[in-house]
């Protein structure tokens, strides 16, 4: 698969901002307090929100949710179309970026998306509008022989399943821990967090380090963890 396949598959943006916020609230229960796989931040800029991935190998992503509609970059170390993958100056291969509209340029040369030289760590680049019917990519002509040349397939699996047995599959491998699928159904749900879901998927988590990353999630509250509960 490539970023012109998960185009046609990937959720509409107010479904994947609402999955982005799910995955990251049910690993932050998981991973209290540590470097988690996936992360949101619902206050990335004053009008802004973005979710990133992480693999600790130099894997990533991160989608920008703006007023203008979603950003999406990828970055797969192995893919071929790397702008590491060359003799000369690093560049990103063409095609990739070369045509992404006004509206989401600035995200092209973002110094988080860049290198210190500001290349543009990208091998995968999605983007839409927000009255737009689909995703949008570039015209890229892959290398042959690859089943996934620009890391997407990989990249997003859990976007492009996007079901709680997906995530619990994930971070019973990664984090080598059992995972309560009910509390995962729950808050794929976006049901209002509470100390029952908590206790659920991680009962030695810190109930206050889990308010706090709810907070920067943007994830709501149940009544029994709201301040004037006690």
């Amino acid at each position: 698969m490539t970023a012109q396949d998960i185009a046609d598959a990937l959720p509409d943006i107010g479904s994947l901002r609402d999955l982005c916020r799910s995955m990251a609230m049910a690993e932050a229960i998981v991973n209290p307090g540590g470097e988690c796989y996936h992360s949101y931040s619902a206050r990335w800029s004053e009008t802004e929100e973005a979710a990133s991935m992480r693999n600790g190998s130099g894997d990533e992503y991160d989608i920008v949710f703006a007023r203008t509609g979603a950003y999406i970059r990828g970055f797969d170390h192995e893919s071929p179309l790397s702008p590491y993958g060359h003799e000369d100056v690093p560049e990103p291969w063409p095609g990739v970026l070369d045509s992404v509209p006004e509206p989401f340029r600035r995200y092209v040369h973002e110094p988080a998306f860049t290198d210190e030289d500001g290349c543009p760590v990208v091998t995968v680049c999605l983007w839409r509008d927000t009255d737009a019917p689909t995703w949008e990519t570039g015209r890229i002509t892959f290398p042959e022989g690859h089943p996934d040349p620009d890391g997407s397939d990989w990249l997003f699996h859990l976007l492009l399943t996007p079901t709680p047995e997906a995530f619990q599959a994930f971070a019973e491998d990664y984090y080598e821990t059992s995972v309560n699928i009910e509390a995962v159904r729950a808050l794929y749900e976006l049901r209002p967090l509470g100390r029952g879901h908590i206790a659920a998927l991680n009962p030695s988590a810190d109930v206050e380090t889990v308010i706090a990353e709810a907070g920067r999630i943007g994830y709501p509250l149940a009544a029994d963890l709201l301040p004037e509960a006690g």
